[in-house]
């Protein structure tokens, strides 16, 4: 009698796990579509914190969360809505560049969806002037350096 319980349970839950069936993956541009993936501050004067908009859309049939945004570094802050984003609707995440060092830069966001594998990788680039330069390369900029 043991037995036939024992083989019963095993068989009822072999069955069960047949029974489930895998769930395909959404990729992240099923989801949501970034205006752009890339944004160029050019060149930024250093110690002055710099922000770009990454505006999005809920391209699916379900509201959206972004469960986490990464940044590359500590001197890029991210800021993502914290709430869903319902279908259709457009919303931002925010990259912030607080520029320590002089010299060019590229760093990137990670944006990782909620029921989706892998990541949005959002990047920002531009080049730092150190205060010296950037007053130089404001009056070639405006003309007057000349």
């Amino acid at each position: 009698m043991k037995k036939m319980i024992v083989f019963f349970a095993i068989t009822m839950f072999s069955v069960s796990l047949f029974a489930q069936e895998a769930v395909p993956a959404k990729k992240a541009d099923e989801v949501v579509k970034f205006k752009d993936l890339s944004y160029n501050f050019g060149k930024i004067k250093q110690g002055v914190p710099v922000t770009h908009d990454f505006l999005f859309t809920n391209v699916s049939d379900k509201p959206v969360v972004i469960e986490t945004a990464t940044p590359s570094c500590g001197c890029t802050t991210p800021v993502w809505p914290q709430a869903p984003i319902a279908k259709g609707k457009t919303d931002k995440v925010t990259a912030g560049f607080n520029a320590g060092s002089a010299g060019p830069f590229t760093k990137t966001i990670a944006v990782k969806l909620a029921g989706v594998d892998g990541v949005v990788t959002i990047t920002i680039t531009g080049e730092v002037l150190n205060a010296e330069e950037y007053v130089k390369y404001e009056k070639e900029k405006s003309g007057k350096g000349k």
